[in-house]
């Protein structure tokens, strides 16, 4: 980054360390905090959308679309994650690459699996192959987006289904004899008294999240997880100042990265759980109550 670290053979000292910090590939490492809060930011709030429409599923009077939507619920339960995590990148990918081999080549005469091997016509690739490649690591970061949306959307569809049924039967009862249709009251009774009981599963949730990120070291994402053990080991040849093997002091700076974070998600998500308990007929709100007295 700096002229005179050129050549890291004539550094030593502080010199050393600060052009050792400031490298191209530990600006890769700052990098790679942003693309774990990205996923963080784009991931929640898919999650939460398919969360919903499994609930509402889940909750639906058809019996075909009940069952459907228990059965997202139910996946999450007895399997581990990580199965999750490696079968859905797999799956999507080689489903995108089907379906576009089939319109693309369909004069195609080779079959698409031989043996262990998996493979369509090149026009049907994605990214192409001829792809800069920063188009194959935005496409495998998509990937790992809606395979984190899809399995915490499993979790959170069992949340809202489990708030939703919390919600007092009398308040909707009160709404239907006050003449409110039945998407009425779930647009403005239901919803909005179910957060205050989603909420305190919702924030375990997110923090769940959090830890999970290092899972897209084993999708294949270089997140900051890949590049502490990159940096961090002694035998590499990824950049031009040897050490010794400090991943020791990589992986502790991670976790005390994931420690703060997981800290201001705690007291950003009390004070909204104190904000919207406040008046309402729940533990949380009746303890307000009290203290308030």
């Amino acid at each position: 980054m700096f002229s005179q670290c050129a050549d890291p053979s004539t550094l030593s000292g502080f010199n050393w360390m600060l052009c050792y910090l400031t490298s191209g590939k530990h600006l890769l490492f700052y990098y790679s905090f942003g693309t774990v809060l990205i996923l963080l930011a784009v991931t929640a709030p898919v999650a939460l959308g398919f969360g919903f429409m499994g609930a509402i599923a889940a909750r639906s009077h058809s019996r075909a679309l009940s069952l459907l939507g228990k059965a997202y619920m139910l996946m999450v339960r007895g399997i581990p994650d990580i199965i999750f995590f490696m079968f859905f990148v797999i799956a999507l990918d080689q489903a995108f690459e089907t379906g576009l081999h089939y319109i693309r080549c369909p004069d195609w005469t080779e079959p698409i699996r031989t043996g262990l091997e998996f493979k369509v016509c090149p026009e049907a690739k994605i990214p192409p192959n001829s792809a800069p490649q920063i188009f194959h690591q935005i496409y495998g970061f998509a990937l790992a987006v809606v395979t984190f949306a899809i399995v915490f959307g499993a979790f959170t569809a069992n949340v809202l289904y489990g708030a939703m049924n919390a919600v007092p039967r009398a308040q909707l009862e009160t709404a239907e004899a006050y003449g409110l249709s039945n998407r009425q009251v779930f647009r403005r009774i239901l919803v909005p008294q179910m957060w205050v009981y989603a909420l305190p599963g919702l924030s375990n949730l997110w923090l769940i999240l959090i830890k999970a990120t290092p899972l897209l070291f084993l999708l294949g994402v270089n997140d900051i997880v890949y590049w502490a053990q990159e940096l961090g080991g002694s035998k590499t040849d990824s950049y031009a100042y040897p050490h010794d093997d400090w991943r020791l002091w990589y992986f502790l700076f991670l976790l005390a990265f994931y420690l703060a974070f997981t800290r201001v998600s705690e007291i950003v998500l009390g004070r909204l759980t104190a904000r919207l308990s406040h008046g309402q007929a729940t533990m949380a709100g009746e303890a307000m109550r009290k203290a308030a007295a």
